[in-house]
């Protein structure tokens, strides 16, 4: 109605746009990754690797940190947590951008769809980043900020379609429900 037009004529003359979400794709070849299995939370020694090493493992690969633990690396001497087994192809995409909850949870949706055709995977994740300096963290609570900003959470997703949900926040944040 009228406070629409009103609305994008406000955009429109202070050159305000909406910009789309940045979409990039990427192959990590031979790439290390845990051995997990989706009842065992702990992880069980020379079996699984636990929810703990999963999430830090994750972030490792995200930020693209070598795992190899070469003596000579002044970066990281990371590497992937035992039991691993070498996957061939892993793929990678990252949509950076602001993005509704209703798109994240058709995502998760279709990533679950994966698992409908014979695949090799055993399981995939959905990693979501809140913005750092947002001002609303969870529940609609203002968001803590002293270092980190930490505001993400993550879905393993099981071939039998189990999952698990990994959550971190902030030191001054609640814990979502």
């Amino acid at each position: 109605g009228a406070e629409g037009s009103t609305l994008m004529s406000y955009f429109s003359k202070n050159q305000i746009q909406a910009l789309k979400p940045k979409i990039t794709f990427s192959t990590l070849r031979d790439l290390q990754c845990p051995v997990l299995e989706s009842n065992e939370l702990q992880g069980k020694p020379e079996e699984s690797c636990s929810t703990e090493e999963l999430f830090e493992w994750l972030g490792a690969v995200l930020n693209q940190v070598s795992l190899d633990n070469k003596s000579s690396s002044f970066l990281s001497t990371y590497c992937c947590p035992q039991p691993n087994t070498v996957v061939e192809k892993a793929f990678l995409c990252t949509i950076t951008g602001f993005i509704i909850p209703e798109k994240i949870i058709q995502l998760l949706e279709q990533l679950c769809c994966y698992f409908g055709e014979p695949k090799l995977a055993y399981w995939l994740t959905l990693t979501v980043h809140g913005f750092a300096d947002s001002p609303v963290s969870w529940r609609e609570n203002e968001h803590g900020f002293h270092k980190g900003g930490e505001n993400l959470y993550n879905f393993v997703i099981f071939r039998n379609l189990d999952y698990w949900l990994q959550i971190a926040v902030g030191t001054n944040d609640d814990c979502p429900p």
